[in-house]
């Protein structure tokens, strides 16, 4: 057997033997409430418990913010973590042994130099810390940061350090205390410069520095801010194995906590402004590393909170940031809305000349990020004719970014009443043309994108409600299910995303949970349908015949749709005939038709 079916074999092992109601039980003040578990959500703030967990079924489902999941989505959304780990520490606690992979050589090397990088840079964050703290050379940092209006306390909490300058310490201060292996880690993670000679010197001289934490506590770079004159006033640790600038936020470790209590996360351009607002008792804020916003930073964000604001100046790069955002925050469903600053502040100045609770009221008017953006569309090019065709070009990507058909249509829907377009005509103008791949070949995720790209029309009626919710609770029975024609009952709609997804769970050849299905499926409106059905099943009395699973029910839909894809053919023969019948010379294909439609209204006839 191989690692990867090993490891599929521990990890089924892991979630078994996981208590699901004593992990998530750590976190959250669970009450039994019938077969389930009640708690108020970790996820979002409220004070009437909506969280339910169901110890049979073995997941979780919030009804207030719609998360849902198993004990590794809880392990990993809770305590941000990704899947290896998740999955580590849970089979730690269950006392379960995991298969080692194997590695190669070159892989224990890279990961060798990867610790060596983490372990350079916590010894250089020491070192900057403990000059700042204590040299005489560092008094004109403290004095910086004393009129910055930054106490001990928030330095401390965010591990502020001061690289020294030149005339206090060299060209060599961090490179001096180096050696061997560490001058090299420190040179390939931007600390050291080697010069021409073949000699080092530091990289940040004269700065305040930042440490950068990744999402697991680890220093992963710096950034600096000048004390003296000199360019640039800003700077951070160049790109390396460990530190990508585009997938870390500033402060997000320090605030994780504050961040998901509130549900709410408020993002500023600046290092200073971030850790004033943290100062003035503004504790969920984070700032991008000295560039615009990426969509691998609102993932990480996600995380932690569904809602942003940005807090930006109110001059034209401000309105360009906050505008150019937009398709990033609708691709990952991200609700954001921006705060412009009143002009000659920005957030440290703002905060310190008006206070909290001023910068509170500011933030809750904050206007929602794409209406924000069409209005200043519309200030720059106006409603003629000729300004609203720009308009639309302008709003094409943005519209097309939109990952949820709800938000698309809720988006459109706003933009044509402010433009004065029919909903369906704008929706006609964004939407373009393209080729829509056959619907025999596509696979579940591209075919959920084709859903959500505007066949939002399309609803589960009554039977198909049925079809989806057994298929879905009894995976045993899917393959006879999908013999006789369910795919076909299903088409073109959510209920197809779930039979391709089940249909490629059962390509790996063993027996399915429904929870798997739950577990497989990205968030949005599959995943929620089938958190749905699982909590309705659970939730249901023991006498209940929802879904039972029983040979009878399952009997009764398969002579149902038997029954379907009978009437169907009737129909398609029937239309057949009629055409045929027009012509004198298709004598022998009439009457080969009309055989064929006898023997299916007999096989009806016989199915009752």
């Amino acid at each position: 057997m191989g690692y990867s079916e090993t490891r599929d074999s521990v990890t089924g092992l892991v979630k078994e033997q996981a208590d699901i109601v004593q992990i998530i039980g750590e976190c959250v003040d669970l009450k039994r409430s019938g077969a389930r578990f009640l708690g108020c959500c970790p996820f979002h703030g409220e004070k009437t418990p909506s969280f339910s967990v169901h110890p049979g079924q073995q997941f979780y489902h919030c009804f207030g913010c719609g998360e849902s999941g198993d004990v590794f989505s809880f392990m990993m959304k809770y305590h941000n973590l990704d899947f290896p780990s998740a999955l580590k520490e849970l089979a730690r606690r269950y006392q379960i042994e995991l298969p080692e992979k194997q590695y190669s050589p070159a892989e224990q090397e890279k990961e060798r130099q990867r610790k060596a990088m983490y372990g350079i840079n916590e010894k250089a964050a020491r070192l900057f810390r403990e000059y700042l703290l204590q040299a005489q050379g560092a008094a004109k940092a403290r004095a910086y940061l004393e009129r910055r209006g930054i106490p001990p306390d928030i330095q401390e909490k965010f591990q502020l350090g001061y690289a020294p300058s030149v005339e206090s310490a060299g060209w060599n201060f961090l490179g001096s205390s180096l050696q061997g292996e560490e001058s090299a880690a420190a040179e390939a993670v931007g600390l050291l410069v080697k010069n021409d000679k073949g000699s080092t010197y530091d990289r940040f001289r004269d700065r305040i520095l930042f440490p950068i934490f990744d999402p697991k506590g680890r220093i992963s770079g710096f950034g600096g801010r000048i004390v003296g004159d000199g360019q640039p006033k800003y700077m951070n640790s160049p790109e390396s194995p460990i530190f990508d600038k585009s997938r870390l936020l500033l402060g997000l470790f320090q605030q994780a906590a504050e961040i998901r209590s509130r549900q709410r996360v408020v993002l500023v351009e600046g290092n200073f402004d971030m850790v004033s607002l943290v100062v003035h008792g503004c504790s969920n804020v984070v700032a991008p590393l000295g560039t615009a916003l990426t969509r691998p930073q609102l993932k990480l964000l996600r995380h932690y909170a569904d809602n942003a604001i940005l807090l930006f100046d109110g001059d034209a790069a401000g309105v360009k940031a906050a505008v150019r955002a937009v398709p990033l925050f609708l691709a990952e469903q991200m609700s954001a809305r921006v705060a412009l600053l009143p002009p000659g502040h920005d957030p440290d100045t703002f905060i310190r000349e008006e206070g909290l609770e001023q910068l509170e009221r500011l933030l809750d008017s904050a206007t929602p990020l794409a209406e924000f953006a069409l209005a200043k569309m519309i200030e720059e090019h106006g409603l003629t004719l000729d300004g609203k065709s720009r308009i639309v070009e302008e709003l094409r990507p943005l519209v097309q970014a939109a990952a949820s058909p709800l938000q698309r249509s809720v988006v459109i829907a706003h933009f044509s009443e402010k433009l004065g377009i029919a909903t369906q005509q704008l929706t006609d103008l964004l939407s373009g043309h393209s080729s829509v791949p056959s619907p025999v070949e596509v696979q579940p995720r591209e075919l959920s994108r084709r859903v959500q790209a505007g066949r939002e029309n399309v609803r589960l009626n009554a039977v198909q409600k049925r079809l989806v919710a057994h298929m879905v609770l009894h995976p045993a029975h899917f393959l006879r299910l999908e013999e006789v024609g369910l795919r076909t009952k299903l088409a073109f709609g959510v209920g197809e995303v779930l039979f391709l997804q089940l249909k490629a769970l059962h390509a790996k050849g063993r027996e399915l949970e429904p929870e798997e299905l739950l577990a497989a499926l990205p968030e949005g409106e599959e995943r929620a349908l089938v958190a749905e059905i699982l909590l309705t099943a659970s939730s249901a009395d023991s006498g209940s015949s929802y879904c039972s699973g029983t040979e009878e029910e399952l009997g009764e839909l398969l002579l149902w749709l038997k029954r379907e894809e009978l009437q169907e053919m009737s129909r398609q023969l029937i239309a057949e005939i009629g055409k045929v019948q027009r012509d004198e010379h298709e004598f022998v294909t009439l009457s080969r038709l009309l055989q064929k439609k006898q023997k299916i209204d007999e096989e009806l006839q016989a199915l009752g």
